[in-house]
């Protein structure tokens, strides 16, 4: 079933977002991870994967496991930075082959560890590309976007990066999907100001629970998120005393708060990025009392 369809029918919905481990060996303890979030029961599932592609095979093996063995709706990252229209082609085929027939469209940067034979296409080097490709090529799919409350790190204006959406909407993209962020007022902002240049399609938060301070600031650092200072004061304060399991607490029911506190005002849902963490996602859940 198509995600669009799904965020329609239901709202003040859950869904989740995993990162599997790229070795395969440590795909069992992943898994049983997953199993154990059955009970949230996600209105959807997403799956990264790393830069260019990096382990794009492995997704599409998981996305299938997630939906097949499962029982959950999953939606695939696809990236087109450094792809051709080979090779997404290729991709997309094998998840229609698999009955996966919704993806989170992406620009995504080039591999970190990219050697010289890796070579950046001119015609797919944003995201609106590749929207504009599965428009033409693959109607039947479903696809999500991203969105940016404080703005995508390379955009040259808030404006720019809000009109940027727009263009990935009117498209052919679905709904959008937000980046973490810690402030609700932001992503309420940015909805705002997004109806007010016409985008009406869903605009789902993405909420990412604190687990470790070193950890947050250095995402936040790639992501361009800011955390606002009453938070920091606090988590400052739990490392200090306890550790990154003090700064967990704290995560945890800030994150609790923010997720109610956005459904309660409007929010289609809210987009978990579990951390394949399956019990603080669960003691999340719990504490929304959905």
């Amino acid at each position: 079933m198509l995600i669009k369809d799904r965020i329609a029918k239901e709202k003040g919905f859950v869904s989740l977002e995993f990162f599997p481990p790229k070795e395969k060996g440590a795909w069992p303890s992943f898994f049983s991870e997953v199993e154990k979030l059955k009970r949230i029961n996600p209105l959807f599932v997403s799956v990264t994967y790393g830069a260019g592609g990096g382990t794009q095979a492995g997704t599409l093996d998981i996305v299938t496991r997630l939906k097949k063995e499962h029982g959950f709706e999953p939606m695939a990252h696809l990236t087109c930075v450094g792809a051709s229209k080979k090779s997404l082609h290729e991709f997309l085929n094998s998840l229609e082959n698999a009955e996966i027939l919704n993806i989170l469209a992406l620009g995504g940067d080039k591999p970190q560890d990219a050697d010289a034979s890796f070579t950046e296409n001119e015609k797919f080097k944003y995201a609106s590309d590749l929207v504009g490709f599965m428009s033409k090529h693959y109607a039947n799919f479903g696809v999500g976007v991203a969105g940016y409350p404080e703005k995508h790190p390379t955009a040259v204006s808030m404006e720019d990066d809000l009109k940027r959406l727009k263009n990935k909407l009117d498209m052919g993209g679905d709904f959008a999907v937000t980046q973490l962020f810690f402030d609700n007022e932001l992503y309420f902002d940015f909805v705002r100001r997004a109806k007010k240049i016409g985008i009406e399609k869903p605009v789902i938060p993405g909420v990412m629970p604190i687990l470790s301070l070193n950890r947050i600031k250095r995402i936040v650092s790639m992501c361009g998120a800011s955390i606002p200072a009453g938070l920091m004061a606090k988590l400052n304060e739990a490392d200090k005393k306890g550790g990154d399991s003090a700064v967990e607490k704290v995560g945890i029911e800030y994150a609790t708060a923010q997720a109610r506190d956005l459904l309660d005002n409007g929010a289609p849902g809210v987009h978990l990025y579990t951390l394949n963490k399956a019990d603080l996602c669960l003691s999340l859940y719990d504490g929304l009392m959905l």
